[in-house]
Formats: C-alpha cells, structure tokens, sequence
C-alpha cells in the first residue's frame, strides 16, 4: 500500500482475485470509505485508489479535552490559592484582626499565591520527581498572571458581596465564598486554557 496526502489517496496494490465489490462491501463495515480502479506503470494484477478523509481541524476555542484538561489546571490551582487567600481571611475576622480591609484582602492574596506555590511544588516533588528545587521554580513559573488574577477575582467578589463585614457565622458569608470560589474559577480559565492550547502550556 503506498499513502500520500498530496493529494489525499492510498493506493492498494493487490496480487490476487479479489473483487472491486467484495472491497467495496467490507469498507462500508468500517466506515464511509469507496475504492475505485486505478491504473499506474505498476506491474500488478489489481490496483485501487482509496481517497483519505481530510480531517477538518477543530475551531481553536472549541477543543473539548484541552478545555478539560485547563479546566483540571484551574481547579488545582483554586485549591492552592483559596487555602491561603480564604484561611487568613476566616483567621481575620474570627479574631476581629484591627487591621483596614485593604491590607487583610493584601495579605490574603499574598497567602494565597504562596500556598497555591506550595501546593504545586508538592505535587511536582511527588508525582513528576522532581528535586525540591527545580519543584519551586517550575512551580512559581507556570502561571504567575493566573493565579493572580483568581486571587484579585476571589477577593474582588467577596468584598462586593460583603463589603467585609459578614461574619463567618452567618449563612451569607458561605454563600458569599462559594460565589467567589466560582468567579476565581471561570476568570483565569480562558487564558489557562488559551496558554495550554497555543503554547502547550499549563498554569499548573
């Protein structure tokens, strides 16, 4: 058999008694596929061309497993950053911290990149093998602008909702946090997901 894809075709070559129709049936069962005689200089008894589906590329922004596979990467890291970010908040107010709502949400972006770093240098050191090192840096490198933008999103949506001052007992504060989780979720999703299909690049 000999392929090309300039222009689309396999040629099969056959040394045999074999039908054009009896071909013809046994491609149905596998596909929309049809032979058809072909003649060349090749001294061989049989000879058909089967022309090759061209595969129509998937529209950039509609590729199902990429989006997957982005959608797993923000996940991971809404898990690192919200630990961090949403810990020191909750540890804030359960203490009645006298601090300005400023510096408590800068402090908790600050905690939550950290712990988003953290996260991710553990699971490279255990599941990819890398040195403690190399963990950190690569870590840190993947995606610095994802994570911050899902921290800004986060706290940006807890302080519209609360304006800081829900308390953690009370049944809207954990309302407020779910929304936030979600708007820290979808807001770096399109870049993560750009990144990984452009670049073949993971945020984590």
């Amino acid at each position: 058999m000999k392929v090309s894809l300039f222009p689309p075709k396999a040629v099969l070559v056959l040394k045999g008694d074999v039908s054009l129709e009896t071909l013809n049936r046994a491609l149905k069962s596998v596909g929309d596929y049809a032979l058809s005689e072909w003649n060349d200089e090749i001294d061989a008894p049989l000879q058909f061309a089967l022309p090759i589906a061209q595969q129509k590329p998937t529209p950039f922004w509609l590729d199902a497993p990429k989006w997957k596979r982005a959608s797993f990467n923000t996940l991971n890291c809404l898990i690192g950053c919200s630990i961090g970010d949403f810990g020191f908040i909750i540890y804030a107010q359960s203490v009645g911290l006298q601090w300005s709502m400023w510096a408590i949400m800068g402090v908790a972006i600050v905690c939550g990149l950290t712990t988003s770093v953290m996260l991710e240098t553990v699971i490279l050191k255990v599941r990819e093998s890398f040195s403690w090192k190399l963990a950190v840096q690569t870590a840190f490198s993947m995606s610095f602008l994802s994570m911050l933008a899902m921290e800004l999103a986060e706290n940006a949506t807890d302080y519209f909702l609360t304006g800081g001052t829900v308390m953690p007992h009370e049944p809207f504060y954990w309302l407020a946090l779910a929304l936030a989780l979600i708007a820290g979720f979808l807001v770096p999703l399109p870049y993560n997901y750009w990144k990984l299909k452009k670049f073949n690049k993971a945020c984590h």
